[in-house]
């Protein structure tokens, strides 16, 4: 998505596996420019903490795209508490219907550490197949590795994650 917007500018590696109850989003942190790395250590999962829940929230976009979303998508779930599916929808409906958030290129994997959504700028909500979601420049590598980690019966997210 950034990358038409940006061309050569790649690097956004985001996978989310729902796994025993529980959720894990992770990230590459690197942000390059065709060949060149730009920056190895980018943290790309901001966790946010309206007063009712705890959200992580994973994307591919610009960060200023996605911070924008992700102010939008607090807000919501500070107005519908316990409501995470409702917040997101509320969120999907504002971003495909009023005209200053359509032009927002961003693809969004959030959590409540129970649910695990992709929402898109064409109003999508989608609960993933198989509790896996991944997006980026390397997205089908990313999915590859969360459909290796369901299939092996020993790893937890929390062996994910280490």
């Amino acid at each position: 998505m950034t990358e038409d917007a940006f061309p050569g500018w790649r690097g956004r590696n985001i996978v989310g596996v729902h796994k025993g109850g529980k959720v894990i989003i992770v990230g590459n942190g690197q942000i390059s420019l065709g060949q060149t790395v730009i920056k190895s250590n980018a943290r790309k999962v901001p966790r946010l903490s309206p007063a009712t829940q705890d959200m992580i929230c994973r994307f591919a976009a610009s960060t200023a795209h996605a911070f924008t979303l992700m102010e939008r998508l607090d807000s919501k779930l500070e107005a519908s508490p316990g409501q995470f599916a409702r917040a997101n929808v509320n969120l999907a409906k504002d971003w495909c219907t009023e005209k200053y958030l359509q032009k927002l290129e961003a693809m969004l994997i959030v959590s409540d550490g129970n649910d695990l959504f992709v929402i898109t700028g064409a109003g999508d909500v989608l609960t993933p197949q198989h509790d896996i979601a991944a997006m980026g420049s390397g997205g089908n590598d990313a999915l590859a590795g969360g459909r290796a980690m369901m299939t092996n019966g020993n790893l937890t997210v929390e062996r994910i994650d280490g």
